[in-house]
């Protein structure tokens, strides 16, 4: 299920130089932008910007190799043997994956030169402008129902937790990276664009110049069809499943992303995500993928197998109301 550790060297910081922008970049037969490969949007630059750093767009390049050298640090911390003989944690104690799930990537997300703060660049704060008041998800209302409980059956469980989705909206629309998992195999014909991710191998397929799908026609991971815009690849993607949210997006969301070429080791991907019931504004990520080294692949996300917790809980929710009946009837017939 999780990703292995592998001796894979952390990565430094890396500001392209002008030669490497101008560089050619790979064509398909047909003289598009070659994107096929195995890629990575993993990253420690968060999907927003901390309130404290206010409208601070990047780092200086000093800021930037500190924010390595950090990152650097805590994952040998992470990593480091553990104790046998320590005492248990403090109840309470937050408990996270252990570093041998985690990709050991260090990268500060950088586009054009620029060492990014966040991956939100609009609006300028760096923050997603969720509206106040906006509607719940497709699962909250289902809670909202009255004699309706979160254990009472599959259905109201999670979509990622049911395996239907990758976790957070890997996939996307919008495409955005996870701790672990966040690699990508992307397949491009004329008339296609297949980019499957490792986080529940997830496939999304993008039609190029090719026709909408009749609006009754709801698809995990939204409808998406693409054009070329000169070398960038633009694609609009809207009928989103209503049980797929993101940061409390509905069925409305619409999607717009770029992919463009920025060398043979960097795609600039950039998405703005437009929903007027769930954000007062439209926003706009940038998050570049960069080439895993030769010889890389993604691996298989086998999501449930082996896994019992969602049995486990449904069960377990089925004998606390088998105890409340046998309770109840013992208080109306004592004897």
């Amino acid at each position: 299920m999780n990703r292995p550790l592998r001796n894979v060297a952390i990565s430094t910081l890396f500001l392209l130089s002008a030669s490497a922008l101008a560089q050619d970049i790979a064509r398909t037969p047909n003289g598009r932008p070659d994107f096929q490969g195995i890629w990575t949007n993993a990253t420690q630059t968060p999907l927003e910007r901390p309130e404290t750093l206010g409208e601070k767009r990047a780092f200086s390049v000093e800021e930037a190799q500190q924010r390595v050298q950090d990152s650097i640090a805590r994952f040998e911390r992470d990593s480091a043997a553990i104790d046998p003989k320590r005492a248990a944690p403090p109840a309470g104690a937050p408990i996270g994956l252990e570093a041998d799930w985690r990709f050991p990537d260090s990268n500060v997300v950088t586009v054009n030169g620029e060492a990014r703060t966040s991956l939100v660049i609009d609006p300028p704060n760096g923050r997603i402008p969720v509206k106040e008041g906006s509607p719940q998800d497709w699962r909250a209302l289902m809670l909202a129902r009255p004699g309706v409980d979160e254990f009472d059956g599959p259905e109201v469980r999670t979509v990622g937790e049911r395996c239907l989705l990758s976790v957070l909206s890997t996939a996307g629309p919008p495409m955005i990276p996870m701790i672990y998992n966040s690699v990508y195999q992307i397949v491009q014909t004329e008339h296609y664009m297949m980019i499957m991710t490792e986080m529940v191998n997830d496939a999304r397929i993008i039609r190029i110049d090719g026709e909408a799908l009749p609006a009754n026609m709801l698809r995990w991971m939204g409808d998406s069809v693409g054009h070329w815009e000169g070398d960038t690849l633009v694609v609009n993607t809207d009928k989103i499943h209503p049980q797929q949210s993101f940061r409390g997006s509905t069925s409305a969301m619409t999607t717009t992303e770029w992919f463009s070429i920025e060398s043979g080791q960097q795609i600039n991907y950039r998405v703005t995500i437009n929903d007027p019931k769930a954000y007062s504004q439209s926003w706009t990520a940038e998050i570049p993928l960069r080439a895993l080294p030769a010889g890389e692949k993604i691996y298989e996300y086998a999501c449930h197998e082996g896994n019992h917790s969602v049995t486990g809980s449904l069960g377990g929710a089925r004998r606390h109301d088998y105890d409340a009946m046998i309770e109840n009837a013992q208080e109306n017939n004592p004897e």
